[in-house]
């Protein structure tokens, strides 16, 4: 006897809409279970995860900060996946845009003007996108599998940039810790609002990427190409789509948001290149990806709701003591609740070994 997945012929139009909201509520019951077990109060923890971030108007600014890299890599995430493309390694594209970025505060800081942002942010594109391209090219070449490809380079990614602050950038006079020099006013990120907390231009880049994003996946012919290809590779290859010409533009467009994502952050939150610039923005974007149905506008709120959980998780550790590895698991409940959802609305289980041996029976009893 076994398991099998069945695709249900049709499925519930409102439980496809009310998926993530039915996730998130299994996600609190489990979280509350795993708390209680760890001997913390789970009414006291989900108050610490949910309530208590949205207080304050500089933790809202907080929020915004956390919420910017998530949204933004997340959708570029969506195009890939609504494309049938699994790029896993946007963690990777996330450092790999901060490096390209930070070249010019780090190895050029006597180049100090107006140009020196703007510059940054497009070569922080350029180099998610770059980085990106390997893995899409090897896929369109090779047809090499892009989740391993992508998923090892963020390693590679990881321990460049380790090398880098430890070695030729780091900051001489900063006392031999691992970083680079701080960035100077011009390679800095504005903020939005001074007087009321750390927000800065990059909630502003995630909204008007999920946007103009949104438009071209519902509005353009190349967002039907995607969705086409995505649902239906033997369908696109009849209306004359090229597959690996959309592996390479679906990557390129990732990669250059989560490379935006990685300039963005180290210019604006941090203000300099370190060994960990990133908690995990590049896995947790898939889990807003999916939370949001792959859908740009989705995106926005699903990643509002993840950064909530990161902040929330700082409080619990503070507040309640919740270890950092408990306030990750929480984290990976929400994934798991998503993905189990989204399966059971679109397929069906059955049990295989015991409509085998019904069948036989019956034949049995009609030969008898």
């Amino acid at each position: 006897m076994r398991l099998q997945l069945v695709k249900r012929p049709q499925h519930s139009a409102f439980f496809s809409a009310v998926s993530p909201l039915i996730a998130l509520a299994l996600t609190m019951i489990a979280g509350a279970i795993m708390f209680s077990v760890l001997g913390k109060n789970p009414l006291d923890a989900l108050y610490y995860y949910f309530i208590d971030p949205l207080r304050e108007t500089w933790s809202l600014h907080e929020l915004a900060i956390k919420a910017a890299p998530l949204i933004l890599i997340a959708v570029g995430l969506s195009v890939c996946f609504l494309s049938n493309n699994w790029n896993i390694g946007a963690e990777g594209q996330f450092i790999a845009g901060a490096i390209a970025g930070g070249i010019l505060p780090v190895v050029f800081p006597d180049f100090q003007n107006v140009l020196v942002l703007p510059l940054m942010l497009i070569m922080g594109m350029i180099g998610g996108a770059a980085y990106a391209s390997v893995p899409a090219f090897l896929k369109a070449r090779f047809n090499t599998n892009e989740i391993l490809t992508s998923l090892m380079l963020v390693y590679v990614a990881q321990l460049f940039l380790d090398w880098l602050v430890r070695g030729p950038w780091r900051d001489p006079g900063g006392m031999n810790f691992p970083e680079t020099r701080d960035f100077h006013a011009f390679a800095i990120l504005p903020e939005l609002m001074p007087s009321a907390g750390r927000a800065n231009w990059g909630i502003v880049f995630a909204l008007l990427a999920a946007v103009i994003l949104w438009f071209v996946l519902r509005k353009t012919l190349k967002g039907f190409e995607i969705r086409v290809l995505g649902q239906s590779p033997r369908a696109g290859r009849f209306a004359g789509f090229s597959a690996s010409h959309m592996v390479m533009v679906s990557f390129l467009i990732s990669g250059a948001l989560a490379g935006l994502a990685g300039i963005s952050e180290v210019s604006g939150a941090i203000g300099q290149l370190q060994p960990a610039i990133s908690p995990g923005y590049g896995f947790t974007a898939i889990i807003v990806a999916f939370l949001g149905r792959l859908n740009p506008l989705g995106i926005v709120a699903a990643g509002f709701v993840l950064a909530l959980s990161y902040l929330g998780g700082e409080a619990a550790q503070i507040s309640i003591g919740l270890s950092d590895k408990a306030a990750r698991a929480f984290q990976g409940m929400l994934l798991f609740f998503v993905l189990g959802c989204d399966t059971l609305i679109h397929y069906r289980i059955r049990l295989v070994g015991l409509s085998v041996a019904k069948t036989g029976e019956t034949g049995a009893e009609t030969n008898a």
